[in-house]
C-alpha cells in the first residue's frame, strides 16, 4: 500500500512538471511590454477661474528628452482655437489667462522632430464671465 502512495505521488510530480513548462503566463519585462502595447492618450481637465489645468496618461511614449532605445520619446503640441500655441515636456500643465467664452484645446503627441504619432485629444473648455 505504501509503495503505491509513492508511486502516486511522483507520477503528479512528474506530470505536474512536464506539463508545466508548455506554455508560461508570465507578463514580458516593461519596456518589452511596452513596445508590443500600442500607445493610449487619456486627458483630464478642470477649469479653474481663467486657467485649465490638464492631466495626461500616456502609455508607450516618454516625455524625457534624452533617445531611450526602448522606449519612444515625445512631447504634447498645444493647439487653442486652431492655433498651435506652445509646447510641453510634461503630463501635467497649467493653460492660464485664457479670456472668457469657450476655447477648443486640442492635444497633439510628436516625436522630438515635430512628426505626429497619431495621438490627439481635443476637448471644449468655457471660461465663465
Amino acid at each position: 500500500m505504501k509503495k503505491y502512495i509513492e508511486l502516486t505521488i511522483l507520477s503528479i510530480f512528474i506530470i505536474g512538471i512536464l506539463s508545466g513548462f508548455q506554455k508560461s503566463n508570465v507578463l514580458p519585462v516593461s519596456s518589452e511590454y511596452s513596445q508590443m502595447t500600442p500607445p493610449s492618450f487619456f486627458v483630464q481637465s478642470k477649469t479653474k477661474g481663467s486657467n485649465v489645468f490638464i492631466e495626461c496618461i500616456l502609455t508607450g511614449i516618454s516625455f524625457r528628452q534624452t533617445e531611450q532605445k526602448d522606449r519612444k520619446v515625445g512631447k504634447l503640441v498645444i493647439w487653442l482655437d486652431g492655433k498651435r500655441t506652445k509646447e510641453v515636456n510634461s503630463a501635467a500643465f497649467i493653460i492660464k489667462g485664457l479670456p472668457p467664452g469657450r476655447h477648443e484645446v486640442k492635444l497633439e503627441v510628436v516625436d522630438l522632430k515635430n512628426q505626429p504619432y497619431g495621438l490627439t485629444n481635443e476637448f471644449l473648455v468655457n471660461i465663465p464671465k
